[in-house]
């Protein structure tokens, strides 16, 4: 008699596979501590306050890794990576990561990486954080889950990687389940930063960098810092104030604006301004702009589809003006006013105006 084929496995059930034998001495989480002129980017405090939950959840530890010269700046870090709940700090201090070159960084990521076996390592995903990300996983030959927006440990202790995908219609989660590190980029402002505890310390553990200035093809000729003062500033701003396809033409983007400075805000755009030549790319907001986590948004006639979400759900409140009452905004917004941005525009900077002041006059 012949047998029914056999039922095919049930949709969405998750196979969980052993991790391969090599693989298992692969422990803790590793957060790079960006350190460029002897300052810390904050996405580095970001990292390591989410990376202290990652650490918990797998009961292992949290270890921060700088790489620099040896300076004041580099000995803050370390002592700062502490403060934000490191256990560990990994250091390589020498005269050729002075300046970031990718050939020097990538030999002294990969050096530690191989010898002390980090099972996750998180970077930011900077400028500099993605050329060294991007290195680091081709010579590791590891999985790199690019531009993260949430990260959880999955039930085989893998890391479930959350990012946007199909040009931010859709959230993907992607997991490395043959390779070690498993690795990973963030932007500035998704993950919140947390309290540092100036009471703490930890371990610190030094390695030398094993390499020569005449094996590095890349020279650093001078340094020109940024001149550029009216470069927005929208990651770090308390306020932000931003205009959509809602405001119709280019002129009224002047309404957007005025808000803003009432408010002491930065101001900024969805996507389809900067597409349209209205704004500049610097002030985009979303997945492939900037990610914002103020402590008041104010979104002026964007539908905000996920790509936007991803960018501004992070704010403490959300005030969106739509005259769509179905508008996706509406399901992340804390506050919602359903009309039309050009004319609420004026009055709430009036309002606003008229307001502050009376408070200066108070005060």
């Amino acid at each position: 008699m012949a047998q029914a084929p056999a039922a095919p496995p049930a949709k969405g059930r998750k196979k969980t596979e052993e991790l391969p034998e090599h693989l298992k001495a692969y422990k803790n989480v590793w957060v790079f501590v960006e350190l460029e002129h002897g300052r810390v980017h904050p996405v580095s405090w970001e990292l390591l306050t989410e990376g202290r939950k990652l650490a918990d959840a797998l009961g292992v530890d949290l270890c921060g890794v700088v790489l620099g010269p040896k300076a004041e700046g580099t000995e803050k870090a370390v002592a700062e990576a502490f403060h934000y709940s490191a256990n560990r700090v990994y250091v390589i201090e020498d005269p050729l990561l002075a300046e970031y070159r990718n050939e020097p960084y990538t030999k002294a990521m990969t050096d530690l990486v191989n010898k002390h076996k980090p099972e996750i390592l998180m970077l930011g995903a900077t400028t500099l954080g993605r050329d060294l990300a991007g290195a680091v996983a081709t010579t590791l030959q590891t999985g790199l889950t690019a531009d993260c927006t949430e990260l959880a440990i999955d039930d085989d202790k893998s890391l479930a990687a959350t990012r946007p995908t199909f040009g931010g219609s859709l959230l993907c989660t992607i997991m490395t389940r043959a390779a070690r590190p498993q690795m990973t980029t963030v932007r500035p402002r998704v993950m919140a930063m947390g309290d540092p505890d100036r009471g703490r310390t930890g371990e610190v553990v030094r390695e030398p960098l094993d390499m020569a200035e005449e094996s590095i093809v890349t020279k650093v000729l001078d340094f020109i810092p940024d001149s550029d003062t009216n470069q927005a500033q929208l990651a770090y701003a308390d306020i932000v104030v931003a205009g959509g396809m809602g405001l119709q033409r280019p002129e009224n983007i002047r309404l957007v604006v005025d808000l803003a400075q009432v408010l002491g805000a930065e101001y900024g755009c969805s996507r389809p301004l900067v597409q349209k030549g209205w704004m500049t790319a610097d002030r985009q907001i979303g997945q492939t702009g900037k990610t914002i986590r103020p402590r008041l948004y104010i979104a002026c006639g964007i539908s905000g589809a996920i790509q936007h979400r991803v960018g501004s759900e992070g704010a403490d409140q959300i005030l969106a003006i739509n005259m769509d009452p179905n508008a996706p905004i509406f399901d992340f917004a804390h506050h919602g006013i359903v009309g039309d941005v050009l004319e609420l525009l004026p009055a709430l900077t009036e309002a606003f105006r008229k307001r502050l002041a009376v408070d200066r006059m108070a005060g």
